[in-house]
């Protein structure tokens, strides 16, 4: 079944938590004993509904708060699709949550108080979507039960939303809007009859009538090596296949492959999938190719097909989100890790910090927890990658803290 992945953002109280956990309920994906849950603490809160919201809210401090404050990921199906949602939190605080959240997002759902309009967190939702170059944005204006149902405000909220899309570098993108309650579920899954002045699609009907083949990039293929197959039963004895994931476009039996970085060449001789063969692979899969040659192929090597290699470089530019308590500063150094390799790199300069609500970016020293700037790197080795824009699988990366280990930051390749 095709599965799409999809992220969430709102501000404080806009309602996505109870958003997700109607899509849940109408869905028919809440167990039993969640939904009894769930009935007896609206109870015992008084509410004459049900507070869907605690379907989403895992974490204790979350439940006791209402608000989000980790990434988490929710399942659910229909007869169509299967469904992934990362439920990440809104707070600029936690910029960094919805930034991991969202980095493998096919599409997205950003919330709107209609009360409150499109706010400086919108912003900040709506950078980090095209950050991440996430091409189908369904606009949820929500609780419109509180605003009498007006077209006016829903509107006015929609040209406001408008004048801030023309502010985005990335127009490749489509933007739905739907007035919603979460709350009522009106326009969730089923339509309202409350607003019979909108005729578009609920929210679940545009996510169902996605298709996959509307998220695929057409860029060249990339295959990072995750390990060098080598069995030791006497009937495999000279088997030599490297396993990894294919992104960008296919891969034929038959191609003329290089390998990156050594820029030897061969030709793909067969394409293994668990035990069987295929003349092909597309982008997305989990293969062991083998080659007609005997060259050497290690993991964290790359290969592509024969004049489609990118540029190897020892310095690169890249926007960063920083994820560490440590600021970021020039001089210092991290392990980068690039798909299946990683290397040393210096922090060459900061050029700046950027500015997620559009007012304007200014210069900086250095970058503080969940701040996102542009940063130029010196690596140990050069680094064959593309553009973040041109190839997302081979264009970004993260950055390790050696001595702890921790993830301080991810980079998007400039």
């Amino acid at each position: 079944m095709e599965v799409l992945k999809i992220a969430t953002a709102g501000s404080v109280d806009d309602g996505k938590s109870t958003l997700i956990g109607r899509l849940l309920y109408d869905t028919k994906s809440i167990t039993t004993d969640k939904l009894e849950a769930i009935e007896k603490s609206s109870k015992k809160k008084g509410y004459d509904y049900l507070d869907f919201s605690l379907a989403t809210d895992g974490l204790v401090a979350e439940r006791e708060q209402g608000i989000t404050i980790d990434v988490a990921h929710i399942y659910f199906s229909t007869n169509k699709k299967s469904y992934i949602v990362a439920d990440t939190p809104g707070h600029i605080e936690y910029t960094r949550n919805m930034v991991t959240g969202a980095s493998t997002a096919q599409a997205s759902i950003i919330l709107i108080d209609a009360r409150k309009g499109v706010i400086e967190q919108t912003y900040r939702h709506f950078f980090i979507n095209n950050l991440l170059r996430v091409k189908e944005i369904v606009v949820a204006i929500n609780k419109m039960d509180l605003v009498n149902y007006s077209q006016k405000i829903f509107d006015e909220i929609v040209g406001d939303f408008k004048e801030l899309q023309r502010k985005s570098e990335f127009k490749d993108q489509t933007i739905k809007f739907i007035p919603v309650s979460a709350l009522w579920g009106e326009n969730i899954a089923n339509k309202s009859e409350a607003m019979p002045w909108y005729t578009g699609e609920t929210i679940l009907q545009y996510l169902e009538g996605l298709r996959s083949e509307d998220f695929n990039e057409v860029t060249p293929a990339r295959f990072s090596v995750q390990t060098v197959v080598r069995p030791k039963s006497e009937s495999h004895h000279d088997f030599r296949g490297y396993a990894g994931r294919i992104t960008g476009s296919s891969f034929k039996v038959g191609d003329e492959v290089t390998i990156l970085p050594s820029l030897t060449s061969s030709t793909i001789e067969k394409i293994h999938f668990f035990d069987e063969e295929f003349e092909e692979a597309p982008a997305g899969s989990s293969v062991t190719i083998t080659l007609t040659d005997e060259v050497n192929v290690t993991r964290g090597d790359i290969i592509v097909k024969s004049g489609e290699a990118p540029e190897g470089t020892k310095s690169l530019n890249a926007v960063v989100c920083w994820m560490d308590m440590k600021a970021l500063q020039p001089g210092t150094k991290y392990i980068l890790q690039h798909n299946t390799q990683n290397m040393a790199v210096k922090i060459d300069a900061i050029h700046e910090n950027i500015s997620t609500d559009y007012s304007g970016n200014s210069i900086v020293s250095s970058l503080k927890l969940n701040d996102i700037g542009k940063v130029g790197l010196k690596l140990s080795k050069p680094l064959f990658a593309d553009a973040y824009k041109n190839n997302k699988a081979n264009g970004k990366f993260i950055l390790i803290d050696a001595h702890t280990n921790n993830t301080a930051g991810a980079g998007f390749i400039i």
